[in-house]
């Protein structure tokens, strides 16, 4: 196996403290760089990771000319995807973005235009994608286990962005409400709101569930917190020829999912033609219904293989074998989980069903 340079680039989302320890772990990559306009949000990596002083940057054109990485790691807030990612396409690398995949599907075709012209791939990161429960329920869908997906009921979220940090280190409440006023997740020219930073998990990998059908129209209705620009909560219709799902994001649940599961439970519950499955976040089992067994029984998660767990080590097996990365993380189940985000987000502020958006 090819040794390959990594770059994390831009630490508006926690995330990149996930992404490099994935990163770290991985017995073939080295990290060579990371960049940042404000030195001070690396700090937690430079300790954590051992990256030295000469391999750390303020401007990401120096970071990739010096450091030559294959892949880079974007993790800019929301409504700067497109700009960071045709930045650093120049350079003929990988690029790995956090979700959400753009703030627009205008954005989301251009990103994926700038990556393909140079040869190189554009990988999504829908952290949910890698959660042994959502994956081992793709599996029994695949196997034809429940019949034919016609169905799919998406809740999820979290306290709120700012009460964790990287690594899920959660902050004390006055940091949080002092970190409020200015963060970029609570700014609408930055893509902040519950509905950007969630929904796309549910679309996207709800498209994965549904084998890449679309809606043929969308009805979203979000809150209006009294002195926020932006929701905490979303609840949206995506109507089918087959039927209806639905998808709610919720910041300020009970709790977070990835200590203890709120009411109600983050996930997924599938409906299919032959039964039904519910798959959490981070369960250890899914729970099925079948025709044969409509009691329902627990399902254990499967041992998920390493290339199956993290958005570096599936792009990684993906060159070496020459195969695609994951369904929901390729530039195609994202686009149109990235339809549906557009056509929810036009919706809530006309306040009426669009039929889906095509451009």
């Amino acid at each position: 196996m090819s040794r390959y340079r990594i770059a994390g680039v831009n630490f508006d989302h926690f995330h990149m403290g996930d992404n490099l320890r994935a990163a770290s772990e991985h017995p073939n990559v080295e990290i060579v760089g990371l960049c940042d306009e404000q030195p001070s949000r690396m700090e937690g990596a430079i300790r954590a990771f051992g990256v030295t002083e000469e391999r750390v940057y303020t401007d990401v054109e120096r970071c990739l000319a010096d450091t030559r990485p294959d892949i880079v790691v974007l993790c800019p807030a929301a409504a700067h995807h497109g700009l960071w990612t045709e930045r650093v396409a120049r350079f003929g690398v990988h690029v790995i973005v956090e979700k959400p995949f753009a703030a627009s599907l205008a954005e989301a075709d251009g990103m994926a235009a700038a990556v393909a012209r140079s040869g190189r791939r554009l990988v999504i990161n829908w952290p949910l994608a890698w959660v042994p429960s959502h994956r081992t329920a793709k599996r029994l869908v695949d196997e034809g286990q429940i019949g034919d997906v016609v169905g799919v009921h998406y809740y999820d979220g979290n306290r709120g962005p700012l009460w964790h940090g990287a690594d899920k280190q959660t902050k004390p409440p006055e940091e949080v409400a002092a970190e409020k006023p200015t963060s970029w997740f609570y700014q609408r020219a930055h893509g902040g709101g519950s509905l950007l930073d969630y929904l796309g998990y549910g679309t996207t990998l709800g498209t994965w569930f549904l084998g890449g059908r679309k809606p043929i129209d969308v009805t979203c209705v979000v809150d209006r917190p009294a002195g926020l620009e932006v929701d905490e909560h979303s609840i949206t219709i995506a109507r089918y020829a087959f039927g209806l799902s639905k998808f709610e994001t919720r910041w300020g649940t009970f709790t977070d999912p990835w200590t203890h599961q709120p009411q109600p439970r983050c996930g997924f519950v599938l409906e299919g033609t032959d039964g039904t499955i519910a798959s959490f976040d981070y369960a250890p089992t899914v729970h099925v219904q079948t025709r044969q067994r409509p009691e329902g029984f627990e399902v254990p998660c499967d041992a998920i293989p390493v290339q199956d767990t993290n958005p570096i080590a599936n792009l990684i097996h993906a060159l070496e074998h020459d195969v695609e990365v994951d369904g929901p993380c390729t530039p195609a189940i994202s686009r149109i989980g990235q339809q549906i985000v557009d056509t929810a987000v036009r919706s809530a502020a006309e306040g009426r069903t669009l039929t889906l958006l095509e451009a």
